[in-house]
């Protein structure tokens, strides 16, 4: 067992934090863990602020390869600038607060459940994020229903600015739980 071990972590390397989280996550699924289906209620809501800074927005739109000069709010050895774009200053990638609707609809207070996938997603975007604004996303459990004998959550999300309540994105996704 330990050489299947050494020959799995020499093709994908871990820190000693990820080697413990795929563990704990393993052994959860060797326990009776709950599915998200059994986690969640319909009326359950959670909701989280998100400071959209220069920084977030550039390692974001460098990961996907997004390289928009509308994005741009900072500059080598000037930091923070206003930026341009049709609407004014800097503003955020359409789809970033898209990735960030997950860590809030997953409660992070509880264990992750095991066996969810997400199945179905319609996004709207209603209006572009300044970068430097503080988001409130907030996620509600609207709907649990089977299909084809599979069980379904889905959930609504909304993005809005936590001082001025712009509502800038809105977002319908179900969850496929196992």
């Amino acid at each position: 067992m330990k050489e299947t071990t050494a020959a799995l972590n020499q093709l994908r390397p871990q820190s000693a934090i990820q080697a413990e989280q795929t563990r704990a996550f393993i052994r959860g699924l060797e326990q009776d863990a709950e599915t998200y289906w059994d986690m969640v209620q319909v009326g359950d809501e959670l909701s989280r602020d998100l400071h959209m800074t220069p920084e977030l927005i550039i390692l974001y739109a460098d990961g996907v390869e997004d390289f928009n000069p509308w994005y741009e709010a900072w500059r080598m050895n000037s930091w923070h600038i206003p930026g341009e774009s049709p609407f004014g200053g800097a503003i955020v990638p359409p789809l970033l607060v898209s990735h960030f609707i997950l860590s809030v609809q997953f409660d992070h207070t509880r264990p992750f459940a095991i066996g969810s996938i997400h199945t179905y997603h319609d996004s709207e975007i209603l209006a572009p994020i300044p970068v430097g604004a503080t988001v409130r996303i907030t996620t509600r459990a609207v709907d649990k229903y089977e299909k084809r004998g599979r069980r379904y959550v889905r959930h609504e999300a909304d993005v809005v600015d936590a001082d001025t309540g712009t509502h800038y994105f809105h977002e319908t996704r179900d969850i496929l739980s196992l």
